[in-house]
């Protein structure tokens, strides 16, 4: 799995532990501007096989904010790391509608091409950070009543965008012959 991040590595290990042995490739990859998350992350998945020739996975996570129209978007990353959460909400000050979705895609390239899958979970932002657990901005996304935060890495990893992305691969992958994939 090629990212910075190794939280999303864990996630991704614990959908495979059982399949398919994932190996964390720390590497930059040119991430294009696109408004679809399915767009950049399967150019990223490209980027990634031209430089390995071997299968990989990589993915891309979107949060889109209603009221902002859309905003930070594809951009998520690029955000957090500028304005963080409390840029966010000091532009959500006063905002009555905080409705809010994440889309996670994850791509898997191989010789055969490449291959997306798509997860997204619709929520609120928070008025303040809420929990101590995940990452980015799971302190102020509400799911279900409960911030991103709160919810234990176990439960997180099945119900969140991420989760339901790689549950849509690891189904995939199983149902792929033995020939058709290399699980090293």
């Amino acid at each position: 799995m090629v990212t910075g991040n190794c939280h999303k590595v864990d996630e991704a290990v614990s959908f495979f532990s059982d399949v398919a042995r994932i190996e964390h490739v720390s590497m930059d990859l040119p991430e294009i501007r696109h408004e679809d998350v399915r767009c950049v992350a399967y150019e990223k998945a490209r980027a990634a096989w031209e430089r390995l020739h071997r299968p990989v996975i990589v993915d891309d996570t979107g949060f889109f904010i209603n009221a902002l129209n859309g905003f930070p978007g594809t951009c998520a990353a690029y955000c957090m790391k500028t304005i963080g959460n409390a840029g966010i909400l000091r532009l959500m000050e006063g905002v009555k509608d905080r409705s809010a979705y994440f889309q996670t895609v994850i791509a898997y390239a191989t010789d055969d091409g490449i291959r997306v899958f798509s997860g997204r979970i619709d929520g609120l932002v928070l008025e303040m950070p809420v929990g101590t657990g995940g990452f980015g901005y799971d302190p102020i996304f509400s799911f279900e009543g409960r911030s991103l935060a709160e919810i234990p890495l176990s439960e997180k990893s099945v119900v969140s965008h991420r989760g339901r992305a790689l549950a849509g691969f690891r189904d995939w992958f199983i149902s792929k012959k033995p020939s058709e994939y290399n699980n090293d």
